[in-house]
């Protein structure tokens, strides 16, 4: 497990990783612009979730149960196989354009483990598909061991994924440990919430981003469930707040994402003026 770890944190390191990934997320980036229906549809914010992750477990089943009937299965098996590897070898198609477009946002040491995590499952994908081809031409021995080798490179490639997931929290709500006043709490004075601007305060620890629209107020999370960006940096448009970072917009009365790639609600806080002070506390839902 140690050994593990340390693998991981050279892999983190090597500088070398960077021009291939900074040309490579400049060509992702153009196929799948950020503000885009492409960014959204791959980001998953039409799911509510991150759609790379879904998409794997098909993958990773498919040509798991491959391969499993390849060594158990017998003759039998042998059509059975065949059918699973190729719908897993189609899936893979969409499950790594998501991956790419999440990769696209990425930097530095995340950046470096997800151009490996890519280049393994390109890898791996690679071998499927000579997979496929020496089963149609009759080779099964040599088709089994393409699928054995192509899932063994998908586990290791899928490591590094969990990694940077659990680890360095790419694609986590990065709202969801917020702590939440649950009781009304003074985070501003009143005259210091100017009109028309965002304006960030704090409440018992928990980043607040407050707006004033006449004798309306707004208060949102200052932290940008997509990958934690301060929204009070972002702009507001018709009462609909765009990200600064990667162009998601939330709507300013319940936090709804209204484009992605955010794929989760900005937390929202219920607001009121109380002894000439703004107090929050959190939007029961």
């Amino acid at each position: 497990m140690k050994a593990l770890q340390q693998l991981t944190k050279r892999l983190e390191d090597m500088e070398a990783l960077d021009r291939f990934a900074d040309l490579v997320q400049r060509v992702v980036s153009r196929i799948v612009p950020q503000e885009s229906a492409r960014k959204d549809l791959l980001s998953g914010t039409w799911l509510g979730r991150p759609l790379h992750p879904v998409l794997t477990d098909v993958v990773m089943g498919t040509w798991t149960s491959t391969s499993a009937l390849d060594v158990l299965g017998g003759k039998r098996a042998e059509q059975a196989a065949d059918q699973l590897v190729f719908i897993g070898t189609v899936a893979a198609l969409p499950t790594i354009a998501a991956g790419l477009s999440d990769w696209a946002e990425l930097w530095g040491a995340q950046q470096r483990v997800g151009s490996v995590h890519a280049l393994g499952n390109a890898t791996a994908f690679s071998l499927q598909i000579f997979s496929i081809k020496a089963r149609r031409g009759g080779k099964r021995k040599k088709a089994c061991l393409l699928s054995l080798a192509s899932l063994v490179i998908a586990g290791a490639s899928a490591n590094l994924g969990g990694y940077l997931s659990f680890v360095k929290g790419v694609g986590v709500n990065q709202t969801a440990f917020e702590n939440w006043p649950q009781e009304w709490t003074p985070v501003i004075l009143a005259e210091d919430l100017a009109e028309d601007t965002l304006t960030p305060a704090r409440a018992d620890g928990a980043r607040i981003m407050l707006y004033k629209k006449g004798e309306q107020l707004y208060a949102l999370s200052d932290r940008c469930s997509h990958r934690g960006c301060p929204l009070h940096l972002g702009q507001v448009n018709d009462l609909m707040l765009e990200c600064s970072c990667h162009g998601s917009i939330f709507r300013l009365s319940d936090g709804e994402v209204l484009r992605g790639p955010a794929t989760v609600p900005a937390p929202t806080y219920e607001v009121r003026y109380q002894n000439e002070k703004v107090e929050v506390r959190r939007t029961l839902r």
